[in-house]
């Protein structure tokens, strides 16, 4: 219970949590689970007798109000997984320690330097301790600072029972990276009204608007043939695939994008001769943009496949999660209790849109309203990731703070 934000951090990214997209286990990974029993040892010790691990890799847990108002129960949730898209194993943390400023070059690989000018939220922690990897490895920033920052947050909560607060559940989830963080979760036994996801970047923000996100899978079928005798009569599926990749506009890649524009990303190209298949993914704050790429990326796979008349595709369109704002917005309470919240913990809020998804996407849509406050993570899925550990601190004092003030409000 005495425990820093910083020492649950360290303690927790050094387990390797990485979720996997080709598996079809629920946690994709067992491994996840090594983390999750640390945790509900963790809030068993700091007094939440009601914390366990279920079968699907979910942590549950509750603090007990102390009030005699009726308030909303309010959740806070992050997920234990880390991204596939770099290595996660043997994670060796780094502290640098009142940040001077200038770049920083990572000891386990010379070759990977935080750059100011790439990250300049870095001009704001001067005199702050920068925790970074090797440069091997990610750090795991996403979202281990936020299971840290929840964790840390509870243990202060019971420790000082003279703050006021209404019941606070704690929600854990696996494979969030992986677009399944909530596929088995179950909201009965939560039974929370509303929540927030821990799993945003810069200090003071909080999000109430996502993407709305497709997966496309596209499959062709070619026409093999021994290449000594193909003149004329092979179509070859990994050309017809390279051929759908090359016509994608530039403009419209996640690299040439900002802001409020959508985007559509290749993801993954596999095949043979004869079959090949291209993973992509669509992203568009407004439903219209999202449609309206996936009407433009199948005209293209038409156009090319034209100059295949003996080949074949498939073109599959799979949702993966909505822009939670048509569902917040319903419930304004939920983000103004945060923003005073963010207030009273020392900063400026900032209210914005995240060019990405989180657990809170689908949740929303699920029937839990749950924007997204800040962990302090930057860089996510690289080796180049980091976090201030003052940032986690606040991000700490955040959650106390909002659970201040919907008892005040209540």
């Amino acid at each position: 219970m005495t425990d820093t934000v910083t020492d649950r951090f360290l303690r927790y990214v050094v387990i390797d949590t990485q979720s996997d997209p080709q598996s079809l286990s629920q946690p994709s990974t067992e491994k996840q689970r090594n983390l999750g029993r640390v945790l509900v040892e963790e809030l068993l010790a700091i007094g939440l007798s009601d914390a366990h691990l279920d079968e699907y890799g979910y942590i549950y847990a509750t603090i007990p109000g102390n009030t005699d108002k009726q308030v909303p129960v309010i959740c806070f949730c992050s997920h234990m997984d880390t991204a596939p898209d770099f290595s996660g194993t043997n994670v060796k943390p780094r502290i640098l320690r009142n940040y001077e400023g200038g770049d920083i070059r990572l000891t386990g690989d010379p070759q990977q330097v935080i750059r100011v000018s790439e990250h300049p939220e870095l001009k704001n922690q001067i005199g702050n301790d920068i925790i970074t990897t090797d440069g091997t490895t990610l750090l795991g920033a996403d979202d281990k600072a936020g299971i840290a920052e929840i964790m840390t947050a509870a243990a202060f909560l019971v420790s000082n029972p003279d703050i006021k607060h209404g019941t606070i559940k704690i929600l854990f989830t696996p494979d969030e990276e992986i677009g399944r963080g909530v596929d088995k979760v179950d909201l009965r036994k939560l039974g929370a009204d509303f929540a927030y996801t821990m799993d945003g970047s810069t200090a003071g923000h909080i999000e109430d608007e996502t993407f709305s996100a497709d997966g496309v899978e596209i499959t062709i079928q070619g026409v093999a043939i021994h290449p000594g005798f193909a003149k004329g009569k092979m179509e070859n599926a990994i050309r017809i695939a390279g051929a759908i990749i090359d016509r994608l506009p530039r403009d419209i890649g996640p690299e040439t994008t900002s802001g409020r524009q959508g985007f559509i990303h290749p993801t993954g190209v596999t095949g043979s001769m004869e079959k090949a298949e291209i993973g992509l993914i669509i992203r568009d704050f407004d439903n219209a943009g999202l449609t309206a790429k996936e009407e433009m990326l199948e005209a293209i796979v038409k156009d090319v496949m034209a100059g295949y008349p003996g080949s074949t595709y498939t073109f599959e369109v799979k949702q993966q999660y909505r822009n939670m704002k048509e569902v917040v917005d319903r419930h304004p309470d939920i983000v103004e209790n945060a923003i005073e919240g963010i207030r009273r913990a020392g900063m400026e809020p900032k209210r914005g849109s995240i060019r990405g998804g989180t657990d809170g996407s689908r949740l929303s849509f699920m029937g839990l309203p749950c924007p997204n406050i800040f962990a302090g993570g930057h860089a996510f899925h690289s080796p180049l990731e980091w976090v201030s550990r003052q940032d986690m601190e606040r991000a700490a004092k955040t959650i106390v703070e909002i659970a201040r003030v919907w008892e005040e409000r209540a």
